[in-house]
């Protein structure tokens, strides 16, 4: 019995044997199958790249109607499906090449995807997501594509991308307008999702700004792109602009980070946000300022062109408001032309900001209206700033105490207190009206009136931004005459001799003067032999 008991044990241990080397076997069969089936595919797919190759170019030719070129196509089964390509270009139609544009609308440096092999047997064929590197895409002119219509075929590969990454990118539009330049984005890095001809794609964008140089980083969505007319491709989003060096703008100074929103068309942006300079300045002073901006803006995205509606501001403690355009020109960069209006501000922010002596040389309640107008140009932004407008100032306060002195005896004295007009004197409350013109460096005044206790001087003159040069002339008109201007009895009876001829236009005395010299040494005097003239 024990015999055939272990005849039997032993046969039962021999076929479990079997099965197992059974099915070692049949796994390594498969595995080599697999393996000859990949070396089959990847030898088929290396031969059959050639005739991909053709009719991605079909369909592309088919797509846009135009010439394509395709420098190179690998497609490998290694890892999954994988295709790569290198120097793709696709031209506009013959008539668009006809009119003018010669430079491909769309060219790739390279390009890679992979999919799966069930996803590359679907149709539509669905691919996760496309790396591209180096896309530039050239829209011609509307003039040179109003002949031409897109095509309606298809093409015969259909794909369907779920993700677009794009690296180093460059959007160039053209124009027809003979003053203006093409309008060129450039991103660094942008990722669409949902990327078709008929909805809007999501996007996420990181851009550095050329000029001011910072990063800008913007999602929303994107389209659909109109071929025929972009302008007309919806787009929306909200942008950080941030680090933004405003030292790339040559004559200002500072660091910005702004915040916003905007939708609307390309040609026809609708934007809203805020941006912050904490230190802002002008190279004529080189004294760092807060500034804070609250606006609303239309901005072309084809051409450049801003419009301002308005910008409220605040600088150091000065708000005031502006509304105008920054429009392109043609090979020169951007005009501004801009409306101010100061309600109530504080003098000395301004002139803190535009002029470098320290102290500013005044302090005081500022209401202003001026055109702004900065022309193109390579040259420092203070160099093109030009200024025109009126003014009004109370409270006014001068910062150099021997000029403050100075106003404080002429009120004395002209109101008839000659004795009291001593420096160190109580300071008057005064104010100034006027129109002005900045420009080149200089501040010329024209119809200055200066009003304090007792006395009115008009002037006008230059006064350089560097407070190196003052040189204004102009009149004095005193409460009191002369002779009742000086604490000296028999100087006060010599001038009794004067008075007649100072008495004039209902005044005490009409005095001509003249103020020259710098910030830091003005020169009061007589200006003998005066005459009314224009100021240069």
């Amino acid at each position: 019995m024990g015999t055939i008991e272990n005849y039997v044990l032993h046969d039962k241990t021999t076929q479990s044997s079997n099965k197992r080397n059974g099915w070692r076997l049949f796994l390594w069969i498969v595995f080599v199958s697999l393996i000859v089936l990949l070396v089959v595919g990847e030898v088929m797919l290396r031969r059959a790249a050639p005739i991909l190759k053709g009719r991605i170019i079909e369909t592309l030719r088919t797509r846009f109607n135009s010439h394509v070129e395709l420098d190179d196509l690998q497609v490998s089964l290694i890892k999954g499906l994988a295709v790569s390509g290198n120097g793709l270009r696709i031209f506009a139609p013959d008539d668009v090449v006809a009119a003018g544009a010669k430079a491909p609308i769309i060219a790739v440096q390279r390009f890679e995807f992979h999919a799966s092999l069930i996803g590359f047997f679907l149709k539509p064929t669905h691919v996760g997501a496309v790396h591209v590197q180096g896309l530039a895409i050239n829209i011609p002119p509307k003039s040179m594509r109003q002949n031409g219509k897109a095509s309606q075929h298809r093409g015969k590969i259909k794909i369907l991308v779920d993700e677009l990454v794009c690296d180093d990118s460059r959007l160039v539009i053209g124009t027809d307008k003979p003053n203006k330049d093409p309008k060129v984005f450039v991103l660094q890095h942008i990722v669409l999702k949902n990327v078709g001809p008929n909805a809007p794609s999501h996007y996420d964008a990181t851009l550095i700004n050329a000029i001011p140089r910072g990063d800008i980083h913007a999602v929303g969505t994107f389209g659909p792109w109109n071929t025929e007319a972009p302008g007309e491709s919806t787009v929306t989003g909200k942008y950080t602009f941030q680090h933004a060096d405003l030292n790339t703008i040559k004559g200002i100074g500072g660091t910005l980070h702004s915040v916003g929103d905007f939708t609307g068309r390309l040609d026809r942006i609708e934007v809203h946000g805020t941006a912050d300079v904490p230190d802002f300045s002008l190279d004529t002073a080189s004294h760092p300022m807060p500034l804070h901006t609250q606006f609303s803006a239309i901005v072309d995205g084809t051409t450049g062109d801003t419009y301002l509606q308005p910008v409220n501001a605040k600088l150091g403690a000065s708000e005031f408001s502006c509304q105008g355009a920054v429009v392109n020109i043609k090979g020169q960069g951007h005009t501004i032309d801009l409306d101010v209006y100061v309600p109530a501000g504080h003098i000395q922010d301004f002139l803190q900001l535009a002029v470098k002596t320290q102290p500013a040389v005044m302090t005081g309640v500022l209401t202003m209206k001026t055109k702004l107008h900065i022309r193109p140009g390579k040259e420092s932004v203070t160099q093109k700033l030009g200024l025109k407008g009126t003014f009004g100032l109370k409270q006014i306060h001068f910062t150099n105490p021997d000029v403050q002195d100075k106003v404080d005896m002429l009120s004395l004295r002209a109101e008839g207190h000659p004795k009291e007009a001593k420096p160190g004197a109580e300071d008057v409350s005064s104010q100034m009206t006027g129109s002005f013109l900045m420009g080149d460096g200089k501040l010329t005044l024209q119809a200055l009136v200066y009003t304090l206790p007792g006395a009115t001087v008009q002037l006008q003159g230059v006064y350089t931004l560097d407070g190196k040069k003052f040189d204004f002339t102009g009149k004095v008109r005193t409460q009191a005459k002369l002779s009742q201007m000086v604490a000296s009895r028999w100087k006060s009876w010599a001038l009794k001799i004067a008075d007649p001829f100072f008495h004039k236009h209902g005044a005490g005395a009409e005095i001509p003067v003249k103020v020259t010299g710098t910030n830091t040494a003005p020169k009061f005097g007589l200006d003998i032999g005066h005459k009314d003239k224009k100021p240069d």
